[in-house]
């Protein structure tokens, strides 16, 4: 926009009234132009140009400019609904529409728009808008939509002068309207048949939205499914009928609705179904008697058209007596036929036809009936026995009865008649008189009324053609007795039955007895009458009268006419009573000698007495302490009801509330934990209302044994007499509850140790004459007389002695180095009881203990006794003596004379023996001989014919005193001995090196030699083994072996570094190699006072001769003992041949030997067993208490002492060990 001005000076634009300095471009020869670019609405004023004066002419103010500014319509608004929206309206209804638009200008205009064509129907508004020079329109369309209208749109459109296009708003018109009235197709004919399938098709047209469908017969809904097909603006649903005929004069309606309409639009149809009858009944009795009329009705169910019926019998037709057709339910129809006639007995069977037809639908069906003409029969007869015919009671009685013709076959019952009066003779069985035929009744008249039942029991029914007949089998009983069985032939004809009848006769014994009494209850002394009266018999019974088994005579009352034609026969018997007699039985015996048999019946006596003991009352009861005792009373009395009252001692027991006193049932009282003390006699006091009575009882109580005394202990001399009295305490007290045990570990009788036994009552003596050392001991009393606990104890024997040294072997020296550093140990040991003292002296003379050099030890045990004399610094000039060692007690004393040296070489063995001998191997043994102060170890040396020089072979372990020489010659003559070495050199060969002459045996069975071995199986299993198992085996034996030289060579080597380690901690003294003379029995010392607990006799000259070394067989030695086995095993014979002689090779430790081929080592080790040394005394442990006493003993397992391990023969001793010349 742009306006302009002519002038000359200064030019200004002025809106209203505002100078407005715009200095713009566009001048041109004074011409001052103003131009609004993107004008608004603010700018809508009036404009002048105002010029400044200048210098030659004034200011000046143009005429004003008026700018109007003009505003195209916005979008309008329809305030009811939602612009481009679906706008359901209901065809037919009034609607009312706002449109406003606001800010324009000029004002808008505003139309409405349906589709294509303008709508008239429209009022607009005016207002201003928002401003002063804005316009507000407002219209409103007041409409009512047709079904034409649906899916068009509605718009609304606003325009002014400024726009160039209108500006439209609007929305969907979505128009509901109700369908068109429905149509059904596929319903043609008038007619149709049932059981035709008829399809009806149901169509709706048009309607907003579709119609929805429903199928109605007679008012109820058949389906509701239906479809819609939007293409051709349709709805359809198909019905299916299978007809039926109840869907006669139905109507069919198919209903349209939608949610415009309130009802819905229906199109119906009334159906006509032609159908025939479902059934043709014939209702009436079709079964008469002959000659008489029967009606009968035919009758069809609804059918359409009705049909008509016609009577048939058998071949010919019958005229209906009424025909009536009747309307029924669906509009079908009823027909109903009646029919009378009379049958007579050829029309029994025949078929009576009622027939249903229609031509013209072409139907026919039937219905038949059969046509029963009954009529009665003509004859009955029965076959039973002859009348005269008499039956024993329980005999099986056939009855069968026939009957020919009628029509049904007759029916056939038996009856039983009875008079329960009958005159005449019954009971005997006569000649009857000839009856008609078919009749044989009762000989005499009943008096009185007769009693008639069926007889259902026993019945077995049969029909022939025309015939039928009915079998009874019965058990005559004594009812049968002139009892009439009568047959009745029957038919439903409701003529007079035809009968046939029998009468039985029948013997039978008393049926019952029954025992009458005058007093029910009498006293003891009394009399009483019992009258016995049996039951009817046929022949009359005879009565017999028992009491006890035995016969009583009775009194005979005669005879009279009972039940069932019988007879009764009474009796009586008369008893004086006593009290025995309660509660005994009289007993009636009826018996019928004709028939052997009768009944019996008894009366149980009531007799009324005090109280009674039986005689088998019992006065003397046992019973054990504490448990529980019944004294028993065996009483009766009549009446039952008894007081008891039971005493002790004089003293009334009250057993109630009492908690040992119990009255049980019968009076017997019982006593709970019984005491010694509850023995005594019982006094039991009874009463009843007849009188009193009162007995009594012993209680005798056992009770367990117990020792009351018993001598412990109890001294005696050797050679003197010793009694051990045991007392004990029991009861009952037999003669043969004492026994006496020793408690030894070895099973030894008192027999063997002959000791003497002697009980008398409660007392027991233990006779010991002569006695021994053997004898001494612990002895057990024990004392069972059959209640447990049995009772124990046990008392000591001490049998007294003087002192015996024990001189074994290498007792008589010790060694020692002289260099006034080392010690010596000298032991003294000695058994002798009471205790033994211990004095020692030097070369004869008193030896000063005061001396700190020496030192006195003494170790009590048992009776063993032991003294070391410990001497320290020994020096060769003043110490080297003989030691004598005194031991003594108040019985006598014994002496020891123990030589101290220096260390030498061992002295040779002494004793060497053969223990066995086999083909290829011989075991020796010897007796060690001093080992000179140091370690000593033995080597065999053996020799036979036809070698050049003597074999060795080292003992191993080196200490041991057996051997066993394996690999020799059969039948071949050895010469063997045997020498001992220590570290300073060897001794001579035992037996002054003569040796021994020892013969092997000749080879019995195998070829090669043969050694010992442990049993094994037969050889033919092994040769039975398979190879690859043998393979197995070896490979498993060498692993063995390698694994046992790794541990061998470890353990010697370990051995070796603890004696080095050990020689350099302890210093010179504790290094040394040990003196003293304790070597043989330190086994045992040296295990701090093991218990000993085997005593065994000796004699005091062999004591010192015996050595600890003992054989012993590998089979029977216990698992404890295993150390000891093996090395007892060397002298074993050959079937019990140790395991480690088992292989003829070389034994793996040989490399510590001479290497000799034939040698082969002892055991690894041996251990001592107290058991195996005679010498020590059997009193070990005989101070202790008897619950010290062992069992048993166990020895750990010992490898030989370090200190004895194997030394090397080659070297030289340190100086303080190689002793000193004197």
């Amino acid at each position: 926009m742009g306006s302009y001005c002519h002038m000359e000076g200064m030019a200004h634009w002025g809106l209203d009234v505002v100078l407005i300095c715009f200095f713009l471009d566009l001048i041109k020869e004074g011409q001052y132009h103003l131009q609004i670019i993107r004008s608004q609405l603010e700018d809508d004023a009036a404009y002048e140009c105002q010029v400044g004066p200048s210098e030659t002419s004034g200011g000046l103010i143009s005429s004003s400019a008026q700018l109007t500014v003009l505003i195209p319509p916005k979008r309008p608004l329809i305030r009811e609904y939602e612009a481009n929206s679906i706008v359901t309206w209901v065809a037919g209804t009034e609607y009312t529409v706002h449109c406003e638009v606001t800010g324009a200008r000029p004002s808008a205009e505003l139309t409405f728009q349906r589709g294509d064509s303008k709508l008239t129907d429209v009022t607009s508004q005016i207002q201003p808008g928002s401003t002063e020079k804005l316009f507000n329109t407002e219209a409103t369309l007041r409409i009512t939509p047709k079904s034409s209208d649906n899916r068009q749109q509605l718009t609304c459109c606003a325009s002014n002068a400024v726009a160039l296009t209108p500006v439209v708003v609007g929305f969907t018109m979505n128009i509901l309207f109700p369908p068109q009235p429905p149509i059904i197709e596929g319903y043609s004919g008038p007619m149709v048949k049932a059981k035709d399938n008829l399809k009806l098709t149901c169509i709706s047209l048009s309607g907003n939205p579709l119609a929805t469908l429903q199928w109605l017969k007679n008012g109820e809904v058949l389906s509701t499914n239906w479809e819609t097909d939007d293409a051709n603006q349709l709805s359809r649903s198909s019905l299916k009928l299978s007809l039926t005929p109840e869907d006669n004069m139905a109507t069919v309606s198919c209903q349209a609705l939608n949610q415009v309409m309130s009802h819905p639009l229906q199109a119906s149809i009334n159906l006509h179904v032609v159908f025939p009858p479902e059934q043709v009944k014939i209702i009436g009795s079709t079964s008469t008697q002959e000659n008489k009329e029967i009606s009968l009705s035919c009758s069809t169910s609804p059918s359409n058209p009705p049909v008509f019926l016609r009577w048939w019998l058998g071949w010919r037709e019958l005229n209906a007596s009424e025909v009536t057709i009747l309307e029924a339910a669906h509009g079908g129809m009823v027909t109903v036929s009646n029919l009378t006639y009379t049958p007579n007995r050829e029309d029994n069977g025949l078929s009576l036809i009622c027939e249903a037809f229609n031509e013209a639908i072409m139907y026919t069906k039937s219905a038949t009936v059969t046509l029963r003409v009954t009529y009665p029969p003509q004859k009955i007869w029965i076959d039973v026995p002859p009348p005269e015919t008499c039956f024993r009671a329980g005999t099986k009685v056939k009855l069968i009865c026939f009957a020919s013709g009628g029509n049904p076959l007759p029916r056939l019952e038996w009856y039983k008649v009875t008079c329960p009066q009958m005159v005449g003779a019954p009971g005997i069985c006569m000649q009857h008189q000839q009856q008609p035929p078919g009749r044989s009744g009762l000989l005499k008249p009943c008096l009185g009324k007769q009693d008639t039942k069926i007889v259902r029991d026993g019945i077995t029914s049969g029909s022939s053609g025309n015939i039928v007949s009915k079998e009874l089998i019965l058990t005559t009983t004594a009812s049968d007795n002139m009892a009439s069985y009568r047959c009745d032939a029957t038919s439903p004809s409701r003529t007079p039955a035809l009968t046939a009848s029998t009468v039985l006769h029948v013997q039978f014994p008393p049926l019952q007895a029954t025992i009458t009494v005058t007093d029910k209850v009498v006293k003891r002394g009394q009399s009483m009458t019992l009258t016995c009266k049996s039951g009817s018999s046929n022949p009359p019974a005879r009565l017999i009268w028992f009491k006890d088994g035995e016969k009583l005579n009775a009194t005979d009352l005669g005879q009279k006419k009972a039940e069932y034609g019988g007879f009764s026969t009474s009796g009586k018997v008369t008893l004086a009573v006593s009290s025995a007699d309660h509660g005994k039985r009289v007993e009636c015996h009826t018996y019928s000698a004709a028939l052997s048999e009768g009944v019996n019946t008894f009366y149980q006596l009531t007799v009324l007495f005090p109280p009674e003991f039986s005689n088998e009352q019992p006065h003397m009861v046992q019973t054990v302490e504490q448990g529980s005792v019944l004294l028993p009373l065996m009483i009766s009395a009549s009446p039952p009801e008894i007081t008891y009252r039971w005493t002790f001692l004089g003293e009334l027991l009250l057993a109630e509330g009492s908690p040992r006193y119990h009255l049980r049932d019968g009076g017997s009282l019982e006593i709970w934990n019984v005491t010694r003390a509850d023995a005594g006699k019982y006094t039991i006091h009874c009463e009843n209302a007849e009188g009193q009575n009162e007995t009594t009882i012993w209680l005798d109580v056992h009770y367990s044994p117990s020792i009351r005394s018993l001598g412990d202990p109890t001294y005696v001399d050797v050679g003197g007499t010793a009694e051990i009295i045991c007392q004990a305490d029991a009861n009952p007290a037999p003669s043969s509850m004492f026994q006496w045990r020793w408690l030894g570990d070895l099973e030894r009788s008192l027999e063997e140790l002959g000791i003497e036994q002697v009980s008398e009552g409660l007392t027991s003596r233990l006779r010991v004459q002569a006695a021994l050392r053997a004898h001494a001991g612990l002895y057990e009393c024990q004392v069972d007389n059959g209640i447990p606990p049995v009772a124990r104890s046990s008392a000591r024997l001490i049998v007294r002695y003087s002192p015996e040294i024990i001189k074994g072997p290498g007792q008589r020296k010790v060694a020692a180095s002289g260099d006034r550093r080392s010690q010596a140990s000298l032991q003294c040991s000695a058994q002798g009881v009471p205790s033994v003292h211990f004095s020692w002296a030097k070369n004869g003379a008193s030896l000063d203990l005061s001396s700190p050099r020496h030192t006195v030890v003494a170790h009590h045990e048992g009776s063993l006794h032991t003294s070391t004399l410990t001497i320290a610094n020994v020096s060769a000039v003043h110490d080297y003596a003989t030691f004598t060692c005194t031991a003594s007690n108040e019985l006598g004393t014994d002496a020891l004379d123990i030589q101290l040296l220096s260390t030498s070489r061992p002295d040779p063995p002494a004793g060497l023996k053969v223990a066995a001998v086999a083909d290829s191997w011989l075991a020796l043994e010897w007796t060690p001989g001093f080992d000179g102060g140091l370690p000593q170890s033995f080597r065999v040396r053996y020799h036979w014919p036809g070698i050049p020089s003597f074999l060795y072979a080292d003992v191993f372990p080196p200490q041991s005193s057996v051997f066993t020489l394996t690999g020799l010659q059969p039948d071949t003559t050895y010469n063997v001995s045997v020498n001992a070495r220590n570290a300073l050199g060897e001794s001579d060969f035992a037996d002054g090196g003569a040796g021994l002459s020892v013969t092997t045996e000749e080879r019995k069975e195998k070829p090669i030699d043969r050694e010992p071995e442990i049993p094994s199986q037969p050889e033919s299993e092994s040769r039975g083994m398979p190879l690859p198992l043998v393979g197995l085996l070896g490979a498993l034996g060498a692993l063995l072996v390698a694994c046992n030289l790794f541990f061998l060579v470890c353990l010697l080597c370990r051995r070796r570094t603890q004696a080095l380690k050990g020689e350099e901690s302890h210093g010179p003294v504790k290094g040394k190699v040990r003196f003293g003379n304790n070597y043989t029995i330190s086994k045992w010392l040296e295990r701090g006072g093991a218990k000993l607990v085997e005593l065994e006799e000796y004699s005091l000259e062999g004591s010192t001769a015996k050595t600890s070394t003992t054989t012993s067989s590998v089979a029977t030695t216990p698992v404890g003992h295993q150390a000891d086995s093996e090395a007892d095993a060397t002298i074993a014979g050959p079937q019990n041949r140790p395991h480690w002689l088992s292989s003829p090779e070389v034994h793996e430790y040989e490399e510590v030997m001479v290497p000799r081929r034939y040698e082969e080592p002892g055991p690894p080790y041996e251990m001592w067993y107290p058991k195996k040394e005679p010498w020590i005394h059997e009193y070990a442990n005989a101070y202790q208490g008897s619950t010290r006493w062992p069992s048993t003993y166990a020895e750990p397992m010992q490898i030989y002492d370090p200190v004895a391990d194997y030394l090397p023969l080659e070297g030289e001793l340190p100086f303080e060990q190689q002793g000193e010349l004197v």
